[in-house]
């Protein structure tokens, strides 16, 4: 995404893979990251359906058509583009985030997920997985909103 100028961060799951280990969870099946709405319409714009190499590997940028439609109605089409690696089908989910409607210092996604930006925003550096990645500020107050103070602490997951 940095050499395309599209800045993104590892959120939900991922994010919570990063905190225990800087490593994707083992039960976890994809990689969920985030940018913005404007983002998305970029990559859209100008990348959609393209096939990009990195590390001898190929992968294919996917732009949702609906990505602009911000309501929750549909919740089966949460996801707003998607990498996929064209040899093994595995993929990064990429969803936008928009300004929430009254809301102004709100930004939400389709996955209704909403989030003060001043606990995303300035993006902090950091590695996952021996990649550099952007994580969001506020990271320790985002997962407990969505998995609870326990998932910062428990050492065991269902056993």
């Amino acid at each position: 995404m940095a050499d395309l100028g599209a800045e993104t961060w590892i959120i939900h799951g991922t994010l919570l893979g990063w905190w225990w280990n800087r490593k994707i969870l083992p039960w976890d099946s994809d990689i969920d990251v985030q940018m913005t709405n404007t983002t998305v319409h970029f990559l859209a714009s100008y990348y959609n359906m393209t096939i990009h190499s990195y590390k001898k590997r190929k992968y294919m940028l996917e732009v949702n058509p609906k990505y602009t439609d911000g309501s929750y109605h549909d919740y089966l089409n949460v996801i707003d583009a998607r990498w996929i690696d064209i040899q093994t089908g595995l993929f990064i989910d990429i969803t936008a985030v928009r300004p929430k409607e009254g809301f102004p210092d709100i930004i939400c996604s389709k996955d209704q997920h909403d989030e003060r930006t001043q606990d995303l925003f300035p993006l902090r550096d950091s590695l996952f997985e021996g990649q550099t990645v952007k994580i969001p500020y506020d990271y320790s107050k985002l997962l407990t909103a969505e998995y609870g103070t326990a998932s910062l602490t428990k050492t065991k997951y269902s056993g």
